[in-house]
């Protein structure tokens, strides 16, 4: 059992911090929009550690001008906190905040039985926001106990836009000064990458590593009690040096000396804990699409970012993954999904955008078109991509490249990334 006033320095403590954010810069992010603060339903935001999901949290609660209470689970006093001891720390958010009708909770899923918690509240009319980063752990309670009682919210890192936002960058002049500065801005961005605090950060190799370490040790091996603690670090690291790729459990097994099956659980856990986000691959055909998968980081700062990554700056890698995430932020929260496009022999297009069952957009990514044989490549894969998906919405993002291509009786929207990703 925890000490009261264990539990009571913990929440005073918080709340010090808590207050901390009011002094930060902050840029208004596109999910804020999505949290529902007077909602009855339980307002669930996951992602990756260290992405802004507590400070997005806690500026949409203030701005709705919002008094909560506010406990953060995910602090080593409250390591072996239970569930029964959840009304203690209830009666100590009361007694510090006094008769609050909103209660914010970060990392709520660190507390085994949080959901009947979180029942009791709603019940009571407390309207709550929780964050977390372990979509399982998250999803798997609320659509066991919290069915129709909650909305999820999937954060990722900045986008470009609000990178630029927080550098102060214009992203809708067109003089030739501020386009400037956005490729300028840009050209950072697909090096650094979007976690908030890296825009401070001045070891960033530190940073990234440490960050990585904490999700695999503390938010996969322990949780999961990994018994292959060195194997599942090492594929874990391998996977983020090699992707985006498409995963052969095979010959992912035979490398590490594993099973299949232990090889596709340990897969799992990454993209539950965000460190990897998977892609299936477009078929009409249920069964052909939960084979091939293909995974990305959560973010381009963890492909050569960690120490020991060894990995070269793969320019082309790493927009194709800023493309993905930024289609993932515009699309999932409207209910549409997002694919890959390849033909048996070979012949491929980065992305399809679905909804429903119809395919509305197509997307190639590719850094660098100069060489005539690459654009032929990029457009052979939109053209058959779009001839299969009987799809005419094409579209080829580039490092610069500005052009209309028209190439079958089709017209290829060729646009450069820095302002593609601004468009939304």
């Amino acid at each position: 059992m925890i000490d009261k006033r264990v539990i009571e320095q913990v929440v005073q403590e918080q709340k010090l911090e808590l207050e901390g954010y009011a002094q930060e810069e902050y840029c208004t992010r596109r999910e804020e929009t999505l949290v529902d603060v007077d909602s009855k339903r339980a307002q669930v935001v996951v992602g990756v550690r260290r992405s802004g999901k507590s400070v997005l949290c806690y500026h949409v609660l203030r701005k709705h001008e919002k008094d909560f209470a506010y406990v953060n689970f995910d602090d080593e006093r409250f390591l072996n906190l239970k569930a029964e001891e959840l009304n203690d720390v209830l009666e100590v958010l009361y007694k510090e905040y006094g008769d609050f009708k909103y209660l914010f909770m970060d990392e709520a899923q660190n507390v085994e039985g949080w959901h009947l918690f979180v029942n009791r509240l709603l019940r009571q009319r407390i309207h709550v926001l929780i964050t977390g980063s372990n979509a399982k752990l998250l999803s798997g309670e609320l659509a066991t106990h919290l069915t129709g009682r909650n909305d999820q919210i999937e954060l990722f890192p900045l986008s470009f836009s609000e990178y630029c936002e927080c550098k102060h960058v214009d992203t809708t002049s067109l003089t030739t000064k501020a386009e400037a500065f956005r490729r300028a801005t840009y050209d950072e961005y697909l090096q650094q990458g979007g976690f908030p605090e890296l825009l401070t950060e001045r070891s960033k190799r530190s940073y990234v590593t440490a960050l990585v370490r904490e999700i695999i040790d503390k938010d996969l091996i322990k949780r999961f009690n990994i018994k292959n603690v060195r194997t599942f670090q090492q594929l874990s690291n391998h996977l983020m040096n090699v992707a985006p790729v498409v995963l052969n459990l095979k010959d992912l097994s035979e490398q590490f000396d594993l099973s299949s099956v232990t090889i596709g659980s340990y897969i799992e856990h990454l993209k539950q804990a965000y460190l990897l986000v998977g892609l299936q691959k477009y078929s009409v055909k249920s069964r052909l699409r939960v084979r091939n998968e293909k995974v990305y980081p959560v973010d381009v700062a963890l492909m050569d970012g960690r120490v020991d990554a060894m990995a070269g700056a793969n320019l082309g890698w790493r927009l194709e993954t800023q493309v993905f995430l930024e289609l993932l932020r515009r699309n999932r929260p409207i209910g549409r999904d997002i694919f890959y496009f390849r033909e048996r022999n070979g012949v491929e297009a980065d992305f399809v955008v679905c909804q429903d069952n119809h395919v509305i957009e197509i997307y190639q990514v590719c850094y660098d078109i100069s060489k005539e044989s690459t654009l032929k490549r990029e457009v052979r894969g939109l053209l058959t991509a779009s001839k299969a998906t009987t799809c005419d919405n094409l579209f080829l993002i580039t490092d610069h490249a500005r052009q209309t291509i028209m190439e079958g009786g089709k017209v290829i929207k060729v646009i450069p990334a820095y302002e593609w990703l601004c468009n939304h």
